[in-house]
């Protein structure tokens, strides 16, 4: 049943998602795999919030990953390295001679992830105009492709990420606070490791095997000295 299936992946988060680089045993980061378990199965919006480098699309992926959506499309898109003039197309497709420079027809991601997990990583970048169409595309399940008049349903769970304070943005009117609230369903945070300094040696010999993998190198271990200096660093 459906509380079995979540129990079930509930317990694949300290093997598969480790390996896939989630480290963490400090009471925060069993925090946040308790958060993964218990949304995971469902169909909620989550918001995954925390500063540059804490790992939010391995979140992201750890939620997809142990969804009942994991054998469907997932696409990560960050919305910070896209130009604004050129968002929509990507995230909703255009047509052929929609503007200048579409020579053909661009099917987006919303509608080539239909069924799966979309991840709009940086989503406090995104302006107020493109806002409006995934709040419509959360709330209605229809997207627009850029030049056309015809509606095309999707289906997508999504999970959104930001190291921006959207609240005080919400505030400024520089988001919109339907789609924080539509966005903000189940909210993650993601500690520093500045604040779980206790995960740096696990993570130290994570990497250490990760490199030995990939490099072939021979470094099994690291110094005392070195892994003092790396606890004590202000990450």
């Amino acid at each position: 049943d459906r509380a079995h299936q979540s129990e079930v992946r509930r317990s694949r988060l300290t093997t598969e998602d480790v390996e896939g680089g989630i480290i963490g045993s400090s009471s925060a980061m069993q925090s946040v795999f308790k958060s993964i378990g218990q949304v995971a199965a469902s169909e909620v919006t989550v918001m995954i919030t925390g500063e540059s480098g804490t790992g939010k699309e391995l979140i992201a992926r750890a939620i997809y990953k142990n969804s009942l959506r994991a054998h469907l499309p997932y696409i990560a898109v960050n919305c910070a390295a896209i130009p604004e003039n050129l968002i929509e197309s990507e995230l909703f497709g255009h047509e052929k001679g929609s503007f200048t420079g579409a020579t053909t027809q661009r099917i987006g991601k919303f509608e080539l992830c239909d069924g799966g997990t979309i991840f709009l990583d940086e989503i406090g970048d995104m302006a107020l105009s493109t806002q409006t169409k995934i709040l419509r595309a959360l709330q209605e399940g229809e997207i627009q492709r850029v030049g056309s008049s015809a509606t095309i349903r999707v289906n997508v769970r999504m999970i959104a990420a930001t190291n921006k304070r959207l609240e005080a943005m919400v505030e400024d009117k520089t988001f919109r606070e339907d789609l924080y609230y539509r966005l903000n369903v189940v909210r993650i945070k993601l500690p520093p490791l500045r604040e779980r300094g206790e995960d740096v040696p696990q993570l130290i010999d994570f990497v250490l095997k990760r490199l030995a993998l990939e490099s072939k190198a021979n470094a099994k271990s690291i110094s005392p000295e070195a892994l003092a200096l790396l606890s004590k660093y202000n990450w």
